[in-house]
């Protein structure tokens, strides 16, 4: 559900969704938005994802989903962004979700 509600944000959004991979107590993503502070684009994806998560029942109105802050690492070339995109969908005890075309 948190991997749906980032993919349809992005798109809502206009940003580029590499992957994704929700676990139990985490999120990983490689998006990319021009233009958009790394701290306002996790704002909006834990925003989205909550709402998803408490329309559906999943999530109590009111109770804590996620940390203060979070990790928001620059990718400054093509190199980091796939290697980036490698650890989130094969590094992660799961499949994660890639909307992308491979970058080869």
């Amino acid at each position: 559900m948190v991997e749906r509600a980032v993919d349809r944000h992005c798109e809502h959004r206009d940003w580029w969704l590499g992957a994704v991979n929700a676990r139990s107590n985490h999120v990983h993503c490689v998006v990319a938005a021009p233009g958009v502070h790394p701290n306002r684009v996790m704002q909006e994806l834990k925003a989205w994802s909550t709402r998803e998560l408490r329309d559906a029942g999943l999530a109590p109105r009111g109770a804590t989903l996620w940390t203060r802050h979070g990790s928001t690492k620059p990718l400054r070339n093509r190199r980091a962004v796939i290697g980036a995109m490698e650890y989130v969908l094969e590094h992660q005890d799961g499949p994660g979700k890639r909307r992308a075309p491979e970058i080869g």
